[in-house]
């Protein structure tokens, strides 16, 4: 049904969307002590899976208009900070082999991805896109997580279909597909009865009762989205009228409306937002912390973070469930 409604040619579930991201970089072989590109605005599982193959997260800033990787300074930065020999693209100062980079598409809006790529086959670098968000958005009228290497979605609790806990990798080979089938399921190789394993594998498997749950939200999902739409046209018209930045989706894109955005004017606003609403029952909540400021992150490679520090001082997310209208 995933494979059906993203138009990608495989599908694999899995437990949920980090279980997801790590067999991706399974699938692109990284390697220990290389380095991934990651966006510092993202939830903390998209970096935790880097950490999860020994190899070392990258931060990288973002573009105010839609959270995402901001291509201009991403190419800029690259052009500065790295070379590249035999083939591949390496990190100036660490000297480490920098492998790939992570879309990610927050909260639903996608990122400025056929520029991302471009970059990416320019400095050789793999791309997986991190559309956990974003079952139900399309750029150019393509789903996400259909562009790259690897993508990956999620259907948690709060995804905008929910299998309890669930997630799916999207690849474009049936090699890939096989082999992320395999680690997903122990490497197990395939016999009538005995139990063979040749190689480290996960149990990422989606349990059936999930995979059924998901199947009957999958019947509802058009429905999800349309009241998604809904909800974020009655806050654009609200905000609108008090000169408040309600974030949309910008030209050819179509965003889900995973969780929708508020941009205030500084820290001393969102704080005050953020007060009043919870102090009101309204639970209301800032963006996630920048990675970089993590104590397990702090000691990694970052650029200058300027675009994701000035949005996590604005940037609250309001109530967005489907269940609104």
């Amino acid at each position: 049904k995933i494979k059906k409604y993203t138009k990608s040619k495989y599908a694999i579930s899995v437990v949920n969307g980090t279980s997801a991201l790590h067999i991706a970089l399974r699938l692109i072989n990284l390697k220990k002590n290389e380095e991934v590109l990651v966006p510092d605005i993202s939830f903390v599982a998209t970096a935790n899976a880097i950490l999860y193959e020994h190899a070392n997260p990258h931060f990288i800033d973002v573009e105010e208009e839609n959270f995402g990787i901001n291509p201009d300074k991403l190419n800029n930065y690259l052009i500065k900070n790295t070379k590249i020999k035999n083939n591949n693209c390496y990190n100036k100062k660490t000297g480490n082999k920098i492998a790939a980079i992570i879309v990610v598409h927050v909260f639903g809006h996608p990122a400025k991805i056929e520029k991302i790529l471009k970059i990416a086959k320019k400095f050789k670098l793999k791309v997986i896109e991190d559309a956990a968000e974003s079952l139900g958005s399309f750029y150019k009228k393509k789903h996400l997580g259909t562009f790259g290497d690897v993508g990956i979605l999620s259907f948690n609790g709060n995804k905008i279909v929910t299998t309890g806990g669930g997630g799916a990798i999207l690849v474009k080979s049936k090699s890939l597909a096989e082999r992320a089938l395999k680690l997903s399921t122990t490497s197990k190789v395939n016999h009538k009865w005995e139990y063979k394993h040749d190689e480290l594998g996960y149990n990422y498997r989606m349990p059936n009762i999930n995979a059924a749950l998901a199947c009957a939200q999958l019947e509802n999902l058009d429905l999800f989205l349309k009241s998604k739409r809904k909800i974020a046209k009655l806050y654009i018209d609200f905000f609108d009228s008090l000169n408040i930045n309600f974030r949309k989706e910008v030209h050819n894109t179509k965003s889900n409306y995973w969780l929708m955005a508020l941009e205030l004017e500084d820290l001393k606003a969102r704080d005050y937002f953020l007060k009043k609403t919870n102090a009101n029952k309204i639970m209301t909540r800032p963006v996630w912390q920048l990675m970089f400021n993590l104590p397990m992150f702090k000691a990694y490679f970052k650029d200058s973070q300027k675009n994701a520090i000035y949005l996590s001082e604005r940037i609250v997310n309001i109530p967005s469930s489907s269940i609104l209208i």
